[in-house]
């Protein structure tokens, strides 16, 4: 067990693990119990909203292809009452599958077959997100590498000074610190910083994360804060 795992409060934590195949149960388990997780397995979308409800997991590693309902409307009913970090697993590889389960509120996604290592860390990442939030932390500072974004006084430090941003340019970078971590659609970071009549203008994300990059990044060619997921979104990088 990792010192990681120890100091970030992950030993004991609950995993519900919504999957229907034997072999990913039986993988899940070993790899995840030997890190200190504890397990409680659904292999149907009915069956893990009610594991939900009643066992009151900290993450929710969540397949989308179950025999029942379908993983999205999983997330989706999860999300009316709970704010459970969810991870989605499958073998859909697709950019729609992925949008609409991020879509539905889904935290996260991961490809099937995929290491055991990234499957730590993105829970990870996933908890310590939503322990910010709990906390009130989500809506203050957000501090990852050499940037700091505080967000009660609209101010951005990037290597020790202060980064000039517009309007604009800060409120797409707020809207990604607040989920740091996690991925953010197209849609959703259109939505947030636009409003509903612009998710269809994809390109204004392009336009305005080249210039955030081009003040944020050392490199904005190869950015390490703001990440693109392709098709997707982008995510706020954390360490």
């Amino acid at each position: 067990m990792s010192d990681s795992e120890i100091q970030g409060g992950t030993v004991g934590r609950l995993v519900l693990v919504v999957d229907d195949e034997p072999q990913v149960l039986r993988f899940l388990r070993a790899s995840l119990g030997a890190h200190g997780y504890r397990l409680v397995e659904a292999t149907s979308g009915q069956q893990a909203l009610v594991e939900a409800a009643t066992r009151g997991p900290d993450i929710v590693l969540l397949d989308l292809g179950l025999p029942d309902l379908d993983g999205v409307e999983v997330a989706r009913r999860l999300r009316e009452w709970s704010a459970v970090p969810v991870i989605v697993l499958s073998a859909r590889g697709q950019e729609n599958d992925k949008i609409l389960a991020l879509d539905a509120g889904a935290d996260d996604y991961l490809t099937k077959p995929f290491g055991t290592g990234e499957l730590l860390a993105r829970m990870r990442v996933a908890l310590r997100h939503a322990a910010r939030v709990a906390d009130g932390a989500g809506n203050s500072v957000v501090e990852t590498g050499d940037l700091r974004v505080d967000l009660a006084v609209r101010r951005v430090f990037v290597r020790g000074e202060e980064a000039r941003l517009t309007r604009t340019e800060f409120n797409l970078l707020a809207t990604l610190a607040k989920h740091a971590g996690k991925v953010i659609t197209h849609r959703q970071l259109l939505r947030e910083v636009w409003g509903p009549g612009a998710t269809g203008q994809s390109h204004y994300l392009r336009v305005y994360m080249g210039q955030l990059r081009h003040k944020l990044e050392e490199d904005a060619t190869r950015p390490r804060y703001l990440l693109t997921e392709t098709g997707v979104g982008y995510r706020l990088s954390v360490d």
